[in-house]
């Protein structure tokens, strides 16, 4: 399923993940380890547009300086801590790969447009682009020359 066009949508770093198959592999053991029913990632933060976000919205991974994928938002839970109460993000099982997109580092969480954010790979590959099709290193080499 395609990211809803007009959806609000967050972005976050993936701190310590080298690659997409990394990401992919972490994010499945932390669900086994933590026993929910759906992936979570907990943030301190909660977002003030939360509704905004469960109309469509996807939590998108920054993994080695690169928008590499995102997991559809299914919804938000409060997460008692010591001193504060923390937000658990449920997020969808499929790891959906996108064009991936070279981005600086930042702190926490960030909100992302739909029109910023990149373009799912399969529904490039869908839509007959043919880059979609390239290795995955030459078309990494065409992002980081900016030609993608």
């Amino acid at each position: 399923m395609a990211a809803s066009q007009g959806a609000l949508h967050l972005k976050k770093l993936c701190v310590g993940v080298a690659s997409l198959q990394e990401l992919i592999d972490w994010r499945h053991r932390h669900k086994q380890q933590t026993g929910l029913s759906v992936m979570s990632h907990t943030t301190r933060m909660w977002p003030k547009r939360a509704d905004e976000l469960l109309a469509g919205g996807s939590l998108y991974w920054v993994v080695a300086g690169k928008l590499v994928c995102r997991q559809r938002l299914l919804g938000f839970e409060a997460v008692k801590r010591e001193d504060h109460t923390a937000c658990r993000m449920l997020l969808d099982e499929d790891i959906v790969e996108t064009s991936p997109w070279p981005h600086r580092p930042f702190q926490g969480w960030r909100y992302l447009k739909a029109e910023d954010a990149p373009p799912d790979l399969r529904d490039r590959l869908n839509g007959g682009d043919e880059s979609a099709e390239m290795p995955d290193e030459m078309r990494q080499e065409l992002v980081d020359l900016g030609l993608m």
